[in-house]
């Protein structure tokens, strides 16, 4: 079992050193305007996924794709070589879909605004259904209890006693 840990060290190692080979060493001309989100490597250290954004249309994604996909062995021998591992994992790339998450959340939390102001906009002009308080009891009817003439005027009553 591998120590969480330097699972997660060797994950953000892998994520600065893709990031770097990419800025720096690929020339590919279909790579587009790209970000490197973040990396993540199973625990027996063999498998990375490589999260990356960029920035344009679908075209763009699917160039940026394909010259990851070509630079996969020379990214591979690169982190191998930096991280000093006897076997060098093996990188997967995968498009991270975080804008299209933000704007659907975004969209989410308009309707729910707009559905919280319709509720209030109907209850500034509702009016109860019958009296405001249904259970309120009139003074009226809770002077009616008059104290028994049976009683002793030396013990004291049942509602003293409380």
């Amino acid at each position: 079992m591998t120590d969480p840990a330097k699972v997660r060290r060797h994950a953000e190692r892998i994520r600065e050193l893709v990031a770097s080979v990419v800025r720096s060493q690929i020339k590919d001309p279909r790579l587009g305007m790209i970000t490197i989100t973040d990396a993540r490597i199973t625990a027996d250290l063999r498998d990375a996924t490589v999260f990356y954004t960029v920035l344009g249309d679908a075209a763009a994604q699917a160039s940026t794709a394909a010259a990851l996909e070509s630079a996969k062995g020379m990214l591979r021998s690169t982190v191998g070589k930096a991280l000093g591992l006897r076997h060098s994992p093996t990188l997967t790339f995968v498009l991270d879909d975080v804008q299209d998450q933000v704007k659907h959340i975004d969209d989410l939390l308009a309707q729910a605004r707009h559905a919280d102001a319709e509720v209030q906009r109907l209850a500034a002009s509702a009016q109860y259904a019958g009296d405001a308080q249904p259970y309120r009891v009139d003074d009226e009817d809770t002077d009616d209890t008059e104290p028994d003439d049976d009683e002793d005027e030396g013990t004291p009553s049942a509602a003293d006693r409380r």
